[in-house]
């Protein structure tokens, strides 16, 4: 019989440590199977013949059939099945091939030499040989199984492990086209974030080492050189994180800017100078009436258009709150959402809405699912509404409704889109490669009308007098917290092509007075 190649094919999940050891093997398939060289597949005394068990063997190998093998095995350990996982899933496996050759019999022994290929997931190839043995105690051939069948110098136990060397310099993080980005540049702790994360130590990549550990002694089995570090390219754009930079630190009081490409996700922008710690991803903030951009898609998906009348009086009691406003009278929906009227969204919320409707509006442009741009950030939240009360405050973005600016950007970018697409700060591969939950796109029902009522925000409402450049569609927010008296923040999210943002002045008040004007400081280049 022919020599052939058994192919197994892993399909693996892992977490990269600090130590740069690798973890969780998930899944196993097989490939094409092969056969040891050898006789018949028949025993003399009936059962199978050797060169059959070992094709069996390798067979199940190949499929992840571990208990299978185990069953093929004399006397196998107890922790036979663990075994054979904790070593692929320590070389950070992704496939392996098997090369045997022929199965030499003496009496009631036997062995077959084969030949293992493995693949390491951002490491390099390794091959090397090894034997299976065989031995026929009764009337069946079984497998003699111990450690040097993974590995020969295995043979007296222990276990292999992979070591990240050297590397004691750092790859350069660049913007999107590869150029540096801004010195002195406000985005510097999301950098240094994403460096731990993405980016090797050193000037150098670095290599890696087998080896096989037993006790106090380890033992080198193959070396993969280090290279030379490439830099990597973020998501961001030197020219706009620039003109991010210069707009926050023209601002006498905190503030954020987060720019998105709505087509893709990518982040283009991140300038924040707030208070605590990377809170344009990781701080939760009342995004106030920003979040009628979500109402609005609700109340356009029952049916309503932005031509819809509607009434909008300057004082509303919508459960037990007594909500206060612009007076518009009867006017269009549009002429709602563009002068801002939270008593109409407040009673349409109530009236046509609901409370599950809004939620699952609001889940479809992020809130409740988790965000991996490629560093820790804060999903938004909508708690389903508890009564009508709830629900009123939430139809403007008050109550329990939080978001940070990054949350909001998005919103911008799903209306802009019409999809609501995952962020991310470095290439897509490089974040699912760490395993980070990623929320799925999501589409956005009836987005060209949302987008016509955005335009009259900026056109003829409550961000007219902004100075914003023409093409702008957005929405203000001016959100309450704390007491009646602490104060608001001031937010407005917008696009302008493939481009969209949010900006935040927490307690700037009006958002028409605070944010618009930060975000048209920021499309003139921040000046």
């Amino acid at each position: 019989m022919r020599g052939s190649v058994v192919v197994l094919t892993m399909l693996i999940a892992m977490v990269l440590s600090a130590d740069g050891c690798a973890l969780l093997l998930l899944d196993v398939r097989a490939g094409d199977a092969g056969a040891p060289r050898g006789g018949a597949t028949a025993d003399d005394r009936g059962g199978k013949s050797p060169e059959q068990v070992a094709i069996d063997y390798f067979a199940g190998w190949e499929r992840g059939d571990l208990s299978g093998m185990e069953r093929l095995v004399a006397d196998p350990p107890d922790d036979f099945v663990r075994r054979h996982e904790d070593f692929a899933t320590a070389l950070r496996e992704s496939s392996v091939r098997f090369a045997p050759g022929r199965v030499v019999r003496r009496a009631n022994s036997a062995h077959v030499d084969f030949t293992v290929t493995r693949e390491l997931t951002g490491v390099g190839t390794w091959s090397y040989g090894s034997t299976l043995e065989l031995a026929r105690p009764g009337r069946n051939w079984l497998v003699v199984w111990s450690p040097a069948t993974l590995h020969p110098k295995l043979g007296a136990g222990g276990f292999v492990k992979l070591t990240r060397r050297g590397g004691t310099g750092g790859e350069r993080l660049v913007d999107r086209t590869g150029r540096p980005l801004p010195a002195g540049t406000t985005a510097r702790p999301y950098l240094d974030e994403l460096a731990k994360r993405f980016v090797e130590p050193g000037t150098d990549r670095p290599g890696w080492v087998i080896e096989a550990a037993n006790g106090t002694r380890s033992e080198r089995l193959k070396t993969f050189p280090g290279r030379r570090a490439n830099r990597t390219r973020t998501t961001l754009d030197r020219r706009l994180q620039a003109a991010a930079d210069r707009a926050v630190t023209a601002m006498s009081e905190p503030a954020a800017i987060v720019a998105v490409r709505p087509s893709t996700g990518e982040i283009l922008a991140v300038a924040d100078r707030l208070d605590a710690g990377r809170a344009a991803f990781l701080g939760r903030y009342p995004p106030g009436s920003a979040f009628k951009v979500v109402t609005a898609a609700a109340l356009l998906a029952d049916g309503m258009s932005a031509t819809t009348s509607v009434d909008c009086p300057g004082v509303a009691h919508v459960g037990e709150r007594t909500i206060r406003g612009v007076n518009l009278g009867r006017t269009s929906l549009r002429r709602a959402f563009a002068d801002s009227c939270n008593t109409t969204f407040a009673r349409l919320a109530a009236d046509r809405v609901g409370a599950d409707r809004l939620a699952a509006t609001a889940r479809a442009f992020g809130f409740g699912g988790p965000l991996a741009p490629g560093v820790p950030a804060a999903r938004g939240e909508f708690p389903v509404p508890d009564g009508t009360t709830e629900l009123a405050e939430a139809a403007f973005g008050q109550g329990r409704v939080q978001a940070s600016p990054l949350s909001m950007a998005l919103v911008a970018a799903a209306a802009a889109n019409g999809t609501w697409r995952p962020p991310r700060l470095v290439a897509a591969r490089l974040i699912a490669e760490r395993g980070d939950p990623v929320q799925p796109r999501h589409a956005i029902a009836h987005a060209a009308a949302l987008r016509s009522m955005m335009r009259a925000v900026v056109t003829d409402g409550t961000a007219a007098r902004a100075g914003l450049p023409s093409g702008v569609s957005g929405k203000t927010g001016t959100a309450e917290y704390g007491s009646a008296d602490a104060g608001a923040h001031a937010w407005f999210i917008d696009f302008t092509g493939d481009l969209a943002f949010a900006a935040l002045v927490p307690g700037g008040g009006s958002g028409a007075n605070a944010a618009a004007p930060l975000a048209a400081r920021f499309l003139r280049g921040g000046r």
